[in-house]
């Protein structure tokens, strides 16, 4: 895991980071309806196929991986891993997992599946020791449907990172839809 520092004087991105960091701070979601009829096709379980997918786009754009180092310096880390949501159905309550990234998707469902066995029936908020800090948020709501998902987070404004929240999918006119929800932050995402 390597972290980039960003110097801000000479950063393209100066002027609109300090707009949409300082002077109208803002975070912004969007909902879509992913189709996700080939995934459902495929027979392939479908959280590491969803949790793979997101983290390969995650790590093709620095937007989703600027953030600040525990130093508060501002940086881009060179990949990205998921920390995702597991239930427990008896409890209630979910824990935090995550997985090393690698490209290779056959050995990332490995590494998931095995992360799973390991600790996804451990309590806790975060079971697994040592989360690297190069982590980004993803939790599934496979109960509800929705068509709009909209995190408060209190330092929200400090947050820089996506954090994507999946529902419950269902068929409509033979194609199978997820509601699919990315937060960011406006000042190192501008919607493109």
């Amino acid at each position: 895991m390597n972290f980039e520092r960003i110097d801000r004087e000479t950063w393209a991105r100066k002027d609109y980071f300090n707009h949409y960091f300082k002077s109208v701070p803002c975070t912004y979601s969007v909902c879509v309806k992913l189709d996700i009829t080939r995934v459902r096709e495929s027979k392939q379980r479908f959280y590491p196929v969803m949790l793979y997918a997101i983290t390969r786009i995650v790590n093709r754009h620095p937007e989703f991986r600027t953030t600040f180092d525990v130093d508060g310096n501002l940086g881009i880390y060179d990949s990205m891993l998921p920390c995702y949501t597991v239930f427990h159905k008896e409890t209630e309550q979910f824990s935090n997992l995550w997985t090393a990234w690698t490209d290779d998707f056959a050995a990332f469902c490995r590494a998931y599946e095995d992360d799973l066995a390991a600790y996804g029936q451990a309590p806790g908020m975060a079971p697994k020791p040592g989360l690297p800090e190069n982590n980004f948020p993803v939790s599934m709501i496979p109960w509800i449907s929705f068509e709009g998902f909209n995190l408060n987070i209190q330092t929200g404004y400090d947050y820089l990172l996506p954090i994507f929240t999946m529902g419950k999918f269902y068929c409509e006119n033979g194609r199978w839809l997820l509601p699919f929800s990315i937060q960011v932050h406006h000042a190192v995402c501008d919607g493109f």
